[in-house]
């Protein structure tokens, strides 16, 4: 997106809950002695929409001058305890599909911590809609809690390609995917896969697989080794925290959420109520989101001149808030605001990077579906409910299938099999799996309708004695296994 000379780009701004609209006034402060060619379209959201009954924090005139404009920025939105409903940031995530969360870490001049001087500068580029976070979740017993993990093809190619793209735009060197792959083989797995598959389109960037748990490891030890990492949501949003501590905190971290439709910035820190309405705050986060906002809208000019007065404001250290000035005796929003705004024009010791304009890849709208060649279906897990110990379950289940077109493979408890014994010790719960093969596979046709029958023939004969809760199909697609053995089956 490219904002064209003397034309002006209309953004949605969300105040936002406790020290949001004193961030946000500051932000627009600066941004206007700058000469941002931006127009402000200020919405609501968060704490107050809530109080009004809404369900999601998020009116419909927010969500509608969003869709217009397609770009927004927003303060820290809270989520109140006691009512209201679904996260007021989430639920912009996921209306407007932003999959792409875009967090640059980089030291900062003034900002002391362990790592001054290591020179740590990187993106971390975390997916944003799909994993754990997707926020499908069960109770399957009255102690078994489940929470489905969905990681998609089309989900991991995206975000994949967008942090290869972003790399280009800003003239890094590598992209490392971090997984938990070693584990979770085809959800996490797929992640991984995808990048190798993409990898070789890009032959100018250096690509890369880390262990998520390695990743973190690396982040302490030798953080100035990594420049752009992608990785799932919920790996995502726990080391793009850590890496923001690496260099100052939350409290100095941006972000953006890309889509194919709309943007929203934001800041990474929360409302702080605490000191909300006192002019204490720290605009430096959301003033840094607005920079990324300018980059976005190919105003690279200004968000150059934005950068470089933070730049010497903070390695000045003149009128710092005092979450940033030396023993806390720091300024208010307003002179700390006011010393950026006399700085713009300067220019700092530390470079601006060379920005090019960075579109995400437009996907189609449509329903993702890739058919296999072959499809059969070789059995089903049936979950269910007991207090048997697994040696009589697995002897009545075998009872049950002893006529039907199944025989028990195996049954499993957390993931790790019990039946038939192994020797090993697994402290049992009241939810199993129960893993049911057929005597003789199901070629899937076209109507993929094959082997229902048999299916609900079994279910009802189990379900005659034990509470089941859910069924899995095990299928094999192109003759390979679409499904993971429990832990310890032989």
């Amino acid at each position: 997106m490219s904002a064209s000379a003397g034309a002006k780009t209309k953004v949605t701004a969300l105040p936002g809950d406790g020290i949001g609209p004193e961030v946000m006034a500051a932000t627009m402060k600066i941004l206007a002695e700058a000469g941002a060619p931006i127009e402000w379209e200020v919405a609501e959201a968060g704490a107050e929409v809530f109080k009004k009954g809404s369900v999601t924090g998020v009116p419909r005139e927010t969500l509608d001058s969003i869709a217009a404009n397609g770009l927004a920025i927003k303060s820290p939105l809270e989520t109140p305890v006691g009512y209201g409903g679904k996260s007021a940031n989430v639920t912009l995530r996921k209306y407007f599909e932003l999959y792409a969360n875009i967090r640059p870490v980089r030291e900062l001049p003034g900002i002391q911590t362990p790592y001054t001087g290591r020179g740590i500068d990187m993106v971390i580029v975390r997916e944003n809609v799909e994993d754990v976070y997707a926020g499908i979740e069960h109770m399957q017993t009255t102690t078994v809690a489940q929470c489905l993990k969905l990681m998609t093809a089309p989900g991991c190619e995206r975000i994949i390609r967008a942090a290869y793209g972003l790399a280009q735009a800003e003239g890094r060197k590598q992209v490392m995917v971090a997984t938990k792959a070693n584990i979770m083989k085809l959800t996490e797995g797929m992640m991984k896969r995808m990048g190798e598959k993409v990898a070789p389109e890009f032959p100018d960037i250096k690509s890369g697989h880390i262990i998520i748990d390695n990743c973190a490891h690396q982040l302490v030890i030798k953080p100035e080794a990594f420049d752009v990492i992608v990785t799932s949501n919920m790996n995502g949003d726990i080391i793009s925290d850590l890496a923001a501590g690496l260099v100052g905190g939350l409290g100095i971290a941006p972000s953006s959420n890309l889509g194919d439709h709309a943007a929203m910035f934001e800041a990474v820190h929360g409302s702080a109520p605490d000191i909300a309405g006192k002019g204490l705050a720290n605009p430096t986060a959301l003033l840094s989101a607005a920079i990324m906002l300018l980059r976005h809208i190919g105003s690279f000019e200004v968000a150059a001149t934005v950068e470089q007065a933070l730049f010497i404001t903070l390695a000045e250290g003149k009128n710092l808030t005092g979450d940033l000035a030396p023993r806390g005796h720091g300024v208010g929003t307003d002179a700390f605001t006011g010393q950026i705004i006399d700085n713009l024009g300067r220019f700092s010791t530390m470079p601006t990077r060379e920005y090019k304009p960075f579109e995400l890849k437009t996907w189609p709208e449509l329903t993702a579906h890739m058919e296999p060649d072959t499809r059969e279906l070789v059995g089903i897990d049936v979950f269910l409910e007991t207090d048997l110990r697994a040696e009589e379950l697995g002897r009545q289940l075998q009872a049950i299938a002893q006529d039907s077109p199944f025989t028990l493979s195996g049954i499993s408890n957390r993931g790790v099999s019990v039946f038939p014994p192994t020797g090993g010790q697994t402290f049992l719960v009241d939810h199993f799996a129960c893993r049911f093969m057929f005597k003789h596979p199901i070629p899937l046709l076209a109507s993929k309708s094959e082997g229902q029958a048999e299916i609900s023939y079994l279910v009802q004969r189990i379900g005659a004695k034990f509470t089941w809760m859910h069924i899995e199909k095990l299928q094999r697609f192109d003759g390979k296994d679409a499904f993971e053995r429990p832990q310890g089956e032989g």
